[in-house]
């Protein structure tokens, strides 16, 4: 049975010659490939990119308004009538409905009692049935949205208005 004889290892076998017979980039960690992970995506492997990749690079989607990221609390006056029908607008005063953590009053339903209510907003439709039923409501902050709306149909109106003047 011949007897197993160990290599030398080739790092002795090129001492003093600088790239002990690799060549300029192998052995220097991951230097024949070009870099790794990402690198060059922008510079020598572009085509790469172009080809099997190019959404890798800019900005994708859209952010969303500041009134969409935190869902508000809604309440319709229905319920709002079966919840807190009972307490009559001279005995209790405005209802707050912010205190019981309800951003909006919606137009949903029927209304039949006349109630004052404090909210932060609503809707046009909730106010005329709430009024129509004999009560108030205080809304206390336009939204950024209706303040919209309501601009952008002004300056169609200016636009119609001077539309009609060139005629």
């Amino acid at each position: 049975m011949p007897i197993a004889r160990k290599s030398r290892k080739s790092t002795s076998k090129y001492r003093g010659h600088r790239t002990m017979g690799r060549g300029k980039k192998a052995g220097r960690g991951k230097g024949k490939r070009g870099g790794t992970g990402n690198a060059g995506l922008h510079k020598h492997k572009y085509l790469w990119t172009v080809k099997y990749d190019p959404l890798h690079f800019g900005v994708h989607g859209f952010t969303m308004p500041d009134e969409a990221q935190s869902p508000l609390t809604v309440i319709n006056v229905q319920q709002l009538e079966e919840r807190w029908g009972a307490f009559a607008p001279p005995a209790s005063g405005a209802l707050d409905l912010g205190a019981h953590g309800i951003d909006k009053l919606l137009g949903s339903g029927h209304v039949t009692k006349a109630l004052n209510v404090k909210v932060k907003w609503a809707s046009p439709q909730a106010v005329e049935k709430v009024k129509a039923a004999g009560g108030t409501v205080d809304a206390t902050a336009p939204r950024k949205g209706d303040l919209r709306a309501k601009a952008r149909k002004a300056a169609q109106a200016k636009a119609a208005a001077q539309q009609k003047g060139k005629k």
